[in-house]
């Protein structure tokens, strides 16, 4: 199978934008070209998912794997738990838990005037700790032990299998993964049977609001009617998506505020900008979802965060038939890779400054950012945007807004500036910054 590119006078796409190599016996075209990364977003149908990827299979599954009909369908039943009023709900949740992380900073603090912190650790536990009772209510003490598990799984798998198919051998690597991935499925089937039961003995205390009700909402509707596979999830779907919703969840925020920090830690005026509009909107109140859509510039930071270190550092899809794109013809089953950080850090999209730290570029939304060019894609675009992306956002302004008014951030001497890919992009030697209480002003 080859890859033809079609006789064209079309001048406008840049050759230097479009790769070609092959991933095993797989064709794989490299796409830097924004307009036609738009193009592949808004077809979900043609541009699909990959599904023969093992590697892929051991860490996400669910939503984010599935296409055409079947994601459809659980797109419609997952949606409701990221309604608007599911989030307001969740926001004391998340300031809960950053309560907590800032007392165990302060006895650190109070201790050590100055205190070298790594955050990485800090903020898995906290993300963790906010997931694992958003999306699994009172068993969240369960979902903290899958989240360990599923840590060590990532850990193994992007370490283990650089080339295709190695993740099929008979190694000890791939029997311990094969054992963390059975035992991590065991531990949210154990939660789910435990609420199954709660919900047939009708116990009142506990909540279905969460995201493991919802699904399981769906599930009983579908034996309900008799197994009909357009109405609900069967018990696998339940159980993948869980896993899912808690790796993805809580591995995007977590690293969306450790660079925010970090960013922070080597910007002061910039993190002074933010903690003076921190202390002037919010004050000692708790955070609520109006008060949290007043911090302009926080969000301006996060947006610049995500331009810069996105979670996502590559999106992956597969042609599920013979494509025109651009001035370039693909045949079906090759496979289409957008280098996210290649064009969310494009000079011509962002200016001379593409590579710096700016948050002022979005003082006036993402649109104006890019001068109404397509650029910006942290968590994809069109039909298949991440669906929990505001889920992110708000949990990251929650953090930042108690943190940095009980803090200040310094970069340490002992940082190393390495981002390295671990499913998502983290920082391989640590995130240790120097953390200050702050001294009011009264």
């Amino acid at each position: 199978m080859g890859v033809s590119v079609a006789p064209s006078v079309d001048s406008s796409i840049d050759p230097g934008k479009i790769a070609f190599t092959w991933f095993g016996p797989r064709p794989v075209v490299f796409i830097n070209d924004a307009e036609m990364v738009k193009d592949i977003f808004s077809k979900p149908y043609i541009f699909v998912k990959p599904e023969n990827y093992h590697i892929i299979k051991l860490l996400i599954k669910g939503l984010a794997t599935s296409n055409k009909d079947i994601w459809s369908r659980h797109r419609k039943i997952i949606n409701p738990a990221f309604h608007l009023e599911k989030l307001k709900i969740m926001i004391p949740i998340f300031y809960s838990c950053c309560c907590d992380m800032v007392s165990k900073w302060e006895k650190i603090v109070v201790e050590n005037r100055s205190y070298e912190l790594d955050l990485w650790p800090n903020l898995e536990i906290l993300t963790s700790d906010a997931l694992s009772k958003v999306a699994f209510g009172s068993s969240y003490e369960e979902g903290k032990k899958i989240f360990n598990l599923q840590m060590e799984l990532s850990e193994l798998v992007m370490k283990s299998f650089p080339l295709p198919g190695a993740s099929l051998l008979p190694t000890k690597t791939n029997r311990k993964v094969k054992e963390i991935a059975k035992e991590v499925r065991t531990s949210i089937q154990g939660i789910i049977t435990k609420r199954l039961k709660a919900m047939e003995g009708g116990n009142a205390r506990i909540s279905y609001d969460d995201l493991l009700g919802v699904l399981l909402e769906s599930h009983l509707t579908q034996i309900k009617e008799g197994e009909n596979k357009n109405l609900g999830m069967s018990m696998e779907e339940v159980i993948e998506e869980c896993e899912f919703f808690h790796f993805a969840g809580h591995e995007s925020t977590s690293v969306l505020i450790m660079w925010a920090l970090i960013l922070l830690s080597k910007h002061l005026d910039w993190q002074e900008r933010a903690r003076e509009e921190i202390l002037q909107v919010l004050g000692d109140q708790k955070p609520d979802f109006d008060v949290l859509l007043r911090l302009k510039m926080v969000n301006m930071i996060l947006l610049e965060t995500l331009r810069l270190y996105p979670p996502g550092v590559m999106f992956a899809r597969v042609l599920g038939e013979t494509t025109k794109l651009g001035n370039i013809t693909l045949p079906s089953g090759v496979q289409v890779n957008i280098p996210t950080l290649l064009i969310h850090r494009d000079q011509e999209i962002w200016g001379n400054d593409a590579n710096e730290f700016n948050p002022e570029r979005f003082s006036e939304g993402v649109a104006s950012s890019t001068r109404g060019k397509f650029g910006y894609f942290p968590f994809g675009y069109g039909p298949r945007v991440c669906i929990g992306q505001n889920f992110a956002m708000l949990e990251a302004k929650v953090a930042l807004a108690t943190f940095l008014r009980h803090f200040t951030f310094e970069i340490s001497p002992s940082y190393a500036h390495a981002p390295y890919l671990v499913v998502t992009l983290q920082a391989q030697y640590g995130a240790q910054v120097l953390l200050h209480k702050v001294v009011s002003s009264e």
